[in-house]
C-alpha cells in the first residue's frame, strides 16, 4: 500500500528497520547535547542543540534590534549563527559571548521585509513562493511549473528589480498545492487528511490540530474511510494568515494522547516549539509515512491556487497527497508544524511548507495534551532554563545569560509554558520533566488509544479503492 514504501528520505529507518527508531533515528549521539564551560571567557560559539539555538536567537534579536538580520543553525557545527548589519562592535561582542557565532552582512531585516512587500503587491502569482534565507541573507523566490509564459516574465522582472544581492529566482518541479493526508488517516467530506496533535481546548475538552484547507473542505471527520465521525471543526483559517484547524472529538471523554504515531512507534511530544533553519526535522504522514529533512526557511509566504498562505516553515522533506494535517517534530519530542503543502515528492524530493505549532495554538487558544505548552510554548522556555518538558532541558538555556541579563525572562508572562508539562503525555508514563519519556522508543501510551492520534488530514485526497493511500492522483484541491 501507497504508505508503506520507503521514501526517498526515510533512510534513517531503512537499514534498521521501524524497530530502530527510538535509537537510530530520532536519538542522536550525546553530542547533541549543549555544551557549557570556558566559552564565556573566551567569547567562542557554544554547542547548542537546535531548540536551544532558537530560544538564544530570540532573545539576541531583541538585544540587537535593528543590527539583527536573520540567524541559523549550523547542525554540523552544532552552533547558532547570527547576521549581524552595522559596525556596532558592542552589539557584535555581546552576541559572541552570549555564544553565537556572528556573520556580518549586507541586508538587514528591514530591507528584506520592504523587498517581500514589493514581491507580494507586483508577484502574487499562484504557484510561486517566496522566503528569506538567512545563510545568503537573501530571498529565494521559487517559482513551480505552472509559472510560463506572462506570468513567469512578471515573477522574473519583479526579482531582478530587487537586485541580484537582494533576491534570487529559481524553478521548482511539480506544482504548489496543499497536500492530502498525514501520520494517521483521517476522513471526512470525499477528503483524506491527516491529524497532527492532539491538544486540549481552551474549554478543557480534547481536540487535535490539522491543515486549515482540511477544516474547511469537511466539518466533521473519521478515523476510518466511511466510518462515523469522530471529531468537529472548531476553528479553521485557509487561506489567509495560516493553515490550521482545530477539530473537538466529539466524545469528551477521549482519550488524546500527546504522541505522534511514528510507524508503530509512539513518539510523546513534549512541547511546541519554533523552528530553526537548518534544524534537522521529521514528518509523520499517512501517504508516505515518515520522512526527513532540514528547515530553509521561516515565515515563508505560499501562493496556492485557492489562495495565498503567509507565515509558513519551508523545508526540504518530501511530502505527497495525503501527508496534509500530518506532524513535524523533532527528535526530542518538539512539536514543531503541521503539513500544508508544497511540491514534487517523496521520488524527487521538493519542498514542503508546515504550518507553525506555536502560532496555530495561540490562534486557537489550545495546549498541548493535558496542559502543555501553548502557543508561547517554544519561544523563551530556554531562557532563563524554565522548561519543564524532559529533565534535560531544563538548563537549555543556563550559561546564556550573557545575551542580555536584562532579557533573561525574554518573555516573562510565558515562564510557566513549560512547567505544565506535566499532562503533556497524557497517560504516557514517561513523558513528564525529569523521565524517560523523551526516549521515542519507550511504551508511553502504547499504540493509538482509539482517539484518532497522529490521523493525519489532506485535504482534497478522494478516496480511492484501498483505505491507505485513497486517490492520490487527484489529490490537488482540498475542497
Amino acid at each position: 500500500m501507497s504508505h508503506k514504501r520507503i521514501p526517498k528520505r526515510k533512510a534513517v529507518l531503512a537499514a534498521g528497520g521501524v524497530a530502530a527508531l527510538g535509537a537510530a533515528a530520532l536519538l542522536l549521539p550525546n553530542a547533541n547535547a549543549s555544551q557549557d564551560g570556558a566559552a564565556d571567557t573566551q567569547a567562542a560559539p557554544r554547542a547548542l542543540k537546535a531548540a536551544d539555538a532558537s530560544d538564544l536567537a530570540g532573545r539576541l534579536a531583541g538585544l540587537l534590534g535593528d543590527a539583527f538580520a536573520g540567524s541559523y543553525y549550523d547542525a554540523d557545527r552544532q552552533q547558532l549563527v547570527v547576521n549581524v548589519v552595522g559596525d556596532n562592535n558592542q552589539l557584535v561582542v555581546q552576541a559572541k559571548k552570549a555564544g553565537a557565532a556572528v556573520r556580518e552582512v549586507d541586508n538587514s531585516t528591514a530591507e528584506l521585509k520592504a523587498a517581500e512587500r514589493t514581491l507580494k503587491s507586483e508577484a502574487t502569482i499562484p504557484g510561486t513562493a517566496w522566503a528569506v534565507d538567512p545563510r545568503s541573507n537573501k530571498i529565494v523566490v521559487t517559482a513551480d511549473s505552472t509559472v510560463t509564459g506572462a506570468k513567469w516574465d512578471t515573477l522574473e522582472s519583479t526579482v531582478q528589480s530587487l537586485g541580484s544581492d537582494m533576491a534570487t529566482l529559481r524553478k521548482s518541479t511539480g506544482t504548489f498545492k496543499p497536500f492530502a493526508s498525514g501520520g494517521d488517516a483521517i476522513f471526512g467530506g470525499g477528503a483524506r487528511c491527516s491529524l497532527g496533535f492532539n491538544v486540549t481546548a481552551g474549554d478543557g475538552t480534547p481536540a487535535f490540530l490539522t491543515a486549515g484547507h482540511c477544516g474547511v473542505a469537511a466539518e466533521q471527520w473519521s478515523d476510518a474511510q466511511g466510518g462515523a465521525p469522530i471529531g468537529t471543526v472548531d476553528q479553521a483559517v485557509f487561506p489567509g494568515e495560516g493553515d490550521f484547524a482545530l477539530v473537538k472529538y466529539d466524545d469528551p471523554a477521549t482519550e488524546a494522547p500527546s504522541e505522534v504515531n511514528a510507524e508503530g512507534q509512539a513518539v510523546p511530544i513534549l512541547q511546541a516549539a519554533e523552528a530553526t533553519v537548518g534544524q534537522e526535522v521529521f514528518r509523520m504522514g499517512s501517504t508516505t509515512g515518515l520522512a526527513d529533512g532540514t528547515v530553509t526557511g521561516l515565515d515563508a509566504t505560499v501562493n496556492y491556487p485557492e489562495g495565498t498562505v503567509t507565515g509558513l516553515i519551508q523545508t526540504n522533506v518530501c511530502a505527497e497527497p495525503g501527508d496534509s494535517g500530518g506532524s513535524m517534530f523533532t527528535q526530542d519530542g518538539l512539536a514543531l508544524g503541521l503539513t500544508s503543502g508544497g511540491s514534487g515528492d517523496c521520488t524527487v524530493g521538493g519542498e514542503t511548507f508546515f504550518q507553525p505549532v506555536t502560532t496555530a495554538l495561540e490562534a486557537v487558544g489550545a495546549t498541548l495534551g493535558e496542559g502543555g505548552a501553548s502557543g508561547a510554548g517554544g519561544a523563551g522556555e530556554g531562557a532563563g532554563g524554565e522548561q519543564g518538558a524532559g529533565g534535560e532541558e531544563q538548563g537549555a538555556g543556563n550559561g546564556q545569560e550573557g545575551a542580555d541579563p536584562g532579557q533573561q525572562g525574554a518573555d516573562p508572562g510565558q515562564q510557566g509554558a513549560g512547567n505544565e508539562q506535566q499532562g503533556a503525555g497524557n497517560g504516557q508514563e514517561g513523558a513528564v520533566p525529569g523521565q524517560e519519556g523523551a526516549d521515542p522508543g519507550q511504551q508511553a501510551g502504547g499504540e493509538q488509544q482509539g482517539s484518532g492520534d497522529g490521523q493525519d488530514a489532506g485535504a482534497g485526497e478522494q478516496p480511492g479503492g484501498e483505505d491507505d493511500g485513497a486517490d492520490e492522483s487527484g489529490l490537488t484541491q482540498p475542497h
